[in-house]
């Protein structure tokens, strides 16, 4: 009797992969292997005892003209793709003379030709910047955007260890670079 229920199951598993190829259907698990354009990445690093964790939808230029073009100048902008991008500091940090507790933000960014606005808010989970609201604003810092002489064709986060007290989040894509600096509390 076991031997007729082993024969049985073998029939079943090998007429199921028969149908597969007859129908010109493919297992769900190789739908998935198709590379997003927008990847879902993160960059993370240890500032002295500070874990700092970024968590970025990661799109490309593939072409396309970036700055006031597929990213608008002077709106507020996911700084990445898809869900806005967070920042995560497993302690306290001072950015721009201001104390920042530990926790998760939203980073948000108003790119500018000349100045660009870097803001974390307390809402981290949205849609790109759809439910973005400045009153949820914990810190925001005026900086002048760094051009750069090659080209960086996916959206790239890294954070920077400057010493064991202080570091940087550091954006750059298509020509263009800002840093957010900070200093452990």
């Amino acid at each position: 009797m076991n031997s007729i229920f082993k024969i049985i199951c073998v029939a079943l598993i090998a007429s199921s992969a028969s149908a597969q190829h007859e129908n010109h259907t493919q297992p769900e698990a190789n739908a998935t292997t198709a590379k997003a354009k927008s990847p879902r990445t993160s960059a993370m690093a240890m500032v002295g005892d500070n874990h700092v964790h970024i968590d970025y939808g990661s799109p490309s230029v593939r072409g396309r003209q970036i700055w006031n073009g597929l990213v608008a100048y002077d709106q507020v902008w996911a700084t990445g793709a898809h869900k806005a991008t967070w920042v995560d500091f497993s302690q306290d940090v001072v950015i721009n003379g201001q104390t920042v507790p530990k926790g998760k933000y939203g980073f948000f960014t108003i790119p500018g030709p000349a100045e660009w606005t870097l803001i974390l808010s307390r809402d981290w989970d949205m849609h790109l910047a759809d439910d973005y609201k400045p009153e949820q604003d914990v810190v925001r810092v005026q900086v002048k955007p760094e051009t750069q002489n090659d080209l960086t064709e996916a959206l790239t986060y890294e954070v920077v260890p400057e010493g064991k007290h202080k570091g940087e989040i550091r954006m750059r894509w298509e020509k263009v670079g800002v840093s957010l600096p900070f200093q452990n509390k």
